[in-house]
Formats: structure tokens, C-alpha cells, sequence
């Protein structure tokens, strides 16, 4: 797609450029006539008028964007995504333009908006669909940008992933080693690519697995963990799971509370492991998948960096995610009568 510009408006219109010109900035020298249909014609057009001017140039922006939907004060709690930031800062001598808003529908109708202003270069997308709009949108629109996650889905963008799958399957094997057989996973957002990859491989290799859908949040955590270890959502004959997987560290650290607060000695009779390792992990002492989200953030922007350059669109894998154990994993006690076939 063409971003629009002054001189398309006015053929469109109708009129000259400098009428245009007059309109779209509200000053006098056309009639209110004019002025009406050349914001009619502007909005059909989907033209914004840039900040800088620059959408009327083939200027670089100098600045690159990343949108989160997430709500404002979730966004403090998440590690994981500072230390991706600060990686792709650490690469990129352009500006982060970075946006957190409520909805997808909203991200897109950024993205829109970005790309009309000329306000980014590119972007990076994160936090993958399975069936992801934004895909498409992008070659639309002709707007660089990046999939951080996503392997197979992102059509013909460039793509940074690991393989979740993988990963967590690395976890089920490690806790049936232990002799763990009721296995539960406390989940992400279940609409999410990886938190669907993680579900098959989790069930492929639990018999008999729960999943619980969360948010990421401590009172997702906490609720989830609550309702497993009374045997609400056991699928073991109302016994509660030896071992949980979360899909991240705050949830994780919120179910090791819980826990706590119920008598439920960790790991003497619970095992916990969190998704991505962190500071709350280590302190904590939390088991956790743990990976360098710092370089997972370079290496994004330098892919990012090569399409802006011209270079064809890669698909680059990350390594696997390691396994840290700590102190909150341990084998099955006699008492909970875990087979270990």
C-alpha cells in the first residue's frame, strides 16, 4: 500500500495542493466547502498528517515501534519484557517508540496509524496468535517488522523464536525423572501462540494433565494454585497435582505462596517450576526455565536492523531454554503414591 500524501488528497478532491495545505491545517483562503470534503477525503484516504513532516519524504523516522496489550499496571510485574527491551536497545541507535494499549484491535488501529504518520520505520511483533491478523497487515501496509516467537506463523516476516515445544517437554521429563505422574501446568493466555505450543507438548507428555488458563498474574497464580491443591480441578480422583509448571515467574512465585499459606511443603510435597528464570526465580529459589532474554532482544533487533538495510526476511532460532534447578523441585514422597513406571 502507497501511504497517502498531500497530493493525493488534492486529485482526489479536486483542488490544489496548497488548498489542501489550508484545509488540513485549519487555516484560512478555502471555503468551508472545500475544507469539508478535503477532511472527507483525507479520512477515506487514511492520511494523518506527520509530526515532522517527513511523511511527505522518503526520510527515515529514526524510531522503531513495539506495541503490548497489556493493562498499564501488569506491564511492571513482567521481567521478561524489560530485559527483551533493554536487548533491542542495546543494538538500535533509532528511538524505541514503545505503546501499551488494552486491546488487539487497538494495536492494529496503531500500527495504521504509525505507518500513515510515518512514525516508525518498523516494529516488532510479539505475543503471537495462532491466526494473527497483524501478519498480513504488515506486508499490507509494507511495514518492516519483526515476529519475536512464532515459528511457522508469521508468513513472509522475519521471525526470532525458540521452540517451546521443546522446552517444555525438557520440563515434563525432568519432573517424571523425579517420579512425578500428576503433573499440572498453570497457563498463559490461551489465544497465544506459545502458550498453545506449550499446551501440546505438555499434554503429549503428561497422561492425564491438567491445564489451568491464567494471565501471567499474581492473582491468576494464586487462584489457580488454590484450586488445584484443593482438588478442584484434579483430574487424579480429587488428589492434588505433586508438581506445577507456570508460565511465568510471577505466577509461580504467587502459587509457591500459596502453598505456603496452605502447609504444603515445597518440594517435600509440591514441585515448582517457573516459565523464564528471573529475579524473583532466584530469590525465591524457584526451578526455571531459563534463557539470555537479553540476547533474544539483540538478536531481534538485528534482524529487524537487516530487513530496514534490505535484506531478505530470516527466521532465526534461539537456543533452547535451560533448565535451572533449584530448591523448588524434589522427588515424589512415598505418600503420594506416584507411580514411577
Amino acid at each position: 500500500m502507497k501511504r497517502p500524501t498531500i497530493k493525493d488528497i488534492a486529485a482526489a478532491a479536486g483542488v490544489s495542493k496548497g488548498a489542501v495545505s489550508l484545509a488540513l491545517n485549519g487555516r484560512s483562503g478555502v471555503s468551508e466547502e472545500t475544507r469539508a470534503r478535503v477532511l472527507a477525503v483525507a479520512s477515506s484516504l487514511g492520511y494523518r498528517p506527520s509530526v515532522t513532516a517527513r511523511a511527505l519524504s522518503s526520510a527515515s523516522a529514526d524510531a522503531v515501534g513495539l506495541v503490548l496489550v497489556r493493562p498499564p499496571r501488569a506491564l511492571g510485574d513482567e521481567a521478561f519484557f524489560f530485559q527483551l527491551i533493554a536487548g533491542i536497545q542495546s543494538e538500535m541507535s533509532s528511538a524505541l517508540l514503545l505503546q501499551v494499549v488494552s486491546s488487539r484491535s487497538d494495536e492494529i488501529e496503531l500500527y495504521r496509524r504509525w505507518w500513515a504518520e510515518h512514525r516508525v520505520d518498523g516494529v516488532f511483533l510479539v505475543d503471537l496468535l495462532v491466526d494473527d491478523p497483524r501478519v498480513s497487515l504488515m506486508s499490507s501496509l509494507g511495514l518492516p517488522a519483526v515476529v519475536v516467537g512464532g515459528a511457522g506463523h508469521h508468513g513472509s516476516l522475519a521471525s526470532v523464536w525458540a521452540d517451546d515445544y521443546a522446552a517444555m517437554t525438557s520440563v515434563v521429563l525432568y519432573l517424571k525423572s523425579l517420579g512425578h505422574r500428576r503433573i499440572a501446568r498453570v497457563a498463559g493466555l490461551s489465544s497465544l501462540l506459545h502458550t498453545v505450543r506449550r499446551d501440546q507438548a505438555f499434554l503429549s507428555s503428561v497422561v492425564d494433565g491438567v491445564i489451568v488458563a491464567g494471565d501471567y498474574t499474581a492473582e491468576a497464580g494464586a487462584l489457580a494454585t488454590r484450586s488445584l491443591l484443593s482438588g478442584e480441578l484434579s483430574g487424579w480422583g480429587g488428589e492434588p497435582p505433586t508438581a506445577i509448571v507456570y508460565d511465568n515467574d510471577v505466577m509461580a512465585v504467587a502459587g509457591a505462596e500459596v502453598a505456603a499459606s496452605l502447609g504444603v511443603a515445597v518440594p517435600g510435597e509440591l514441585s515448582i517450576v517457573a516459565w523464564d528464570d528471573s529475579v524473583l526465580c532466584q530469590h525465591g529459589r524457584l526451578t526455571a526455565l531459563s534463557r539470555d532474554t537479553f540476547a533474544f532482544g539483540a538478536r531481534a533487533a538485528r534482524a529487524l536492523l537487516a530487513v530496514l538495510e534490505g535484506a531478505s526476511p530470516t527466521d532465526v532460532e534461539d537456543v533452547l531454554p535451560e533448565l535451572v534447578v533449584r530448591g523448588s523441585t524434589g522427588g515424589v514422597p512415598p505418600s503420594a503414591g506416584a507411580s514411577v513406571s
